[in-house]
């Protein structure tokens, strides 16, 4: 049997993708979705409980595809940053319209901050794990510079990276935490 609120949710990504916030209607999903008109509404009763069950479900698939990334592999890091740009671009660009909405309504900024945090805290446990000193700051920057490579690739402000820049822009994130150990 489908998971209906996941298709509903998956097809609001790619409307929030293709006509931003105001085009993410309940019924622009529900034709999206090829379903009858009122089933998102059914589902997510407000446009809050909409976006913020759009900000977990993204969540969700980000972390499921990071969890099966080794984070010490920079060719696989690169890698992933180049399917989100790619394959996985309408969910960025969702997530990103979602980052920049949530700077004007503070219930899903909530939600944003508790969800970045996930992601700041699987950033901290590899440092850590790695003996890198002052993991917590040195996440903080990790996450940072690959939203700022996403947001470049994905917005079009730079040339396109292949997945080898990508991993050459990620070398000295790395090279530098790594160098503090030996001292």
């Amino acid at each position: 049997m489908p998971d209906r609120r996941a298709d509903l949710l998956d097809a609001a990504i790619v409307t929030l993708a293709r006509e931003g916030m105001r085009g993410l209607t309940h019924r622009a999903v529900d034709r999206a979705a090829g379903v009858p008109e009122g089933s998102t509404s059914y589902y997510f009763r407000t446009r809050e409980a909409l976006l913020a069950a759009l900000l977990d479900h993204l969540a969700a698939l980000s972390t499921a595809e990071i969890e099966t990334v080794r984070s010490e592999d920079l060719d696989a890091v690169a890698g992933l940053i180049e399917h989100w740009a790619t394959v996985g671009r309408d969910r960025m660009i969702a997530r990103f319209e979602l980052t920049l909405e949530a700077a004007r309504r503070p219930h899903l900024r909530d939600a944003l901050e508790q969800l970045g945090g996930r992601f700041r805290s699987m950033a901290e446990d590899l440092l850590a794990t790695m003996n890198v000193p002052d993991h917590k700051r040195r996440a903080a920057n990790l996450v940072a510079h690959v939203d700022g490579l996403l947001f470049d690739q994905i917005a079009g402000a730079g040339s396109v990276r292949s997945r080898d820049d990508l991993r050459d822009a990620l070398i000295p994130l790395f090279a530098a935490a790594t160098a503090d150990q030996e001292l």
